[in-house]
């Protein structure tokens, strides 16, 4: 058993691109985000993929559009700390 906390997928029903919402282009409901793995999430709007810590994801545009040329294959596991 591990003392790091999960990420919940019910999450996703809510959770955003911060990048894609911006954005007046993408209909009604952009930034939709969807796990890559245990560790990341990924915004087909807008590319980015974000790192989740601790079971909390890190929506930031800065670190979505660090990782987002990164092949999924490639992504660390677990993520390195995010960008201050």
């Amino acid at each position: 058993m591990t003392d790091q906390a999960t990420f919940n997928p019910a999450q996703l029903e809510l959770l955003r691109c911060p990048e894609a919402v911006q954005r007046k282009d993408l209909g009604d409901d952009p930034g939709k985000l969807t796990q890559i793995n245990a560790h990341w999430l990924y915004a087909a709007d807008s590319g980015n993929k974000y790192p989740i810590h601790n079971g909390i994801p890190y929506l930031l545009v800065k670190e979505g559009q660090r990782w987002r040329e990164t092949p999924d294959a490639d992504l660390p596991t677990p993520p390195p700390a995010p960008l201050e």
